[in-house]
């Protein structure tokens, strides 16, 4: 390409990375050799020559078969990659169980893997933010501010949805109304714990059963079975996400309780299969995608400029669909 131009190899590098020192005509005449000879340059070499990686970093604690069947993360990621393909960039993802978590993020700010990372699910007294700060990595937290610890947040308010849809059940005439909750140590699950009891507080109500599902299928239909076994099942059941109120419509139905004749069933996270289910699931929309879409962005500009303001998406959205209806008029089976 030098020869070609009638130029050095140092201004041939020049002129392909962009820096300052040509003359406007030699650059260009640099650039049209590049395109004749079809030229496309490598990510690493220019990386290196830049002090860039080129990627952004994604560690995950959950088991990778969960992962694979929670819907919010494909979605998620979708959105992260539809950022870092209009630069070129890619995504660096490990899944790490949670002893080698610590260990995952110092190689790769030692290793000079990404640019930045993000942090999902954060967790009560969770000590990564306090890490990607000691160890210089440009950080991005998925969540409320006051989790983040100095580092940008970008939110998206899940109580909204959770304080609709026990509402929209109270005023249906429910009265017991219980809740099957993600993991404790996940922040965002115990916030949409919070808003189920408070809510059932602020209408005078007294809180339902509370059962742990894990946000998995397995977990719902568990939590689903026990508390339909109890001497006075609920009439209501508030579940974590989707997929724990799926299976618990299975099992529903599995067990000749109608719904919403006898139960009504609410999930979190709108997915697809949502809208397909028999009834349709009412759950709320939170928009995953441009939640992963907002927190790349919000990375890249804290890698260039050393920090972004943090980032507050709309809320999620109650949606009552056909798995929701009027609190039934006599016992419970």
């Amino acid at each position: 390409m030098a020869q070609r131009a009638g130029v050095s190899r140092s201004s041939v590098s020049f002129a392909l990375n962009n820096r300052p020192g040509l003359a406007a005509g030699t650059k260009a005449r640099i650039l049209a050799a590049a395109e004749e000879l079809g030229w496309q340059p490598s990510r690493p070499a220019r990386a290196l020559s830049l002090g860039k990686a080129g990627a952004l970093g994604l560690v995950l604690t959950r088991e990778p078969d969960l992962i694979g069947a929670d819907p919010f993360y494909p979605a998620f990621t979708a959105g992260i990659e539809a950022v870092l393909s209009e630069v070129g960039d890619g995504l660096v993802l490990h899944i790490a169980s949670p002893d080698r978590e610590r260990a995952v993020y110092e190689r790769l700010a030692a290793d000079r893997r990404v640019d930045g990372v993000l942090l999902t699910d954060l967790r009560v007294d969770d000590p990564r933010p306090a890490l990607t700060t000691s160890l210089g990595l440009p950080t991005v937290v998925v969540g409320r501010a006051e989790w983040a610890e100095g580092h940008c947040a970008v939110e998206l308010d899940d109580e909204p949805a959770y304080v609709a849809a026990v509402r929209a059940l109270a005023a249906a005439g429910h009265r017991r109304i219980a809740h099957v909750e993600g993991p404790r140590e996940f922040r965002h699950a115990g916030r949409r714990r919070l808003a189920w009891e408070h809510t059932m507080t602020e209408l005078g109500l007294p809180r339902g059963p509370l059962r742990p599902g894990g946000f998995t299928a397995e977990g719902g239909a568990h939590a689903t079975r026990e508390l339909l076994a109890l001497g006075e099942p609920p009439t209501a059941i508030v579940y974590g996400n989707d997929l724990a109120a799926t299976a618990g419509l299975a099992v529903a139905h599995e067990l000749g309780v109608p719904v919403p004749g006898r139960l009504s069933v609410v999930g979190y996270d709108d997915t697809p299969l949502a809208q397909y289910t028999h009834p349709p699931l009412a759950s709320a929309r939170a928009d995953a995608r441009g939640w992963g879409e907002a927190a790349a962005r919000a990375l890249h500009t804290v890698i260039a400029d050393g920090s972004a303001p943090d980032v507050v998406l709309p809320p999620a959205a109650f949606l009552p669909r056909a798995s929701i209806g009027p609190a039934p008029a006599g016992p419970t089976p």
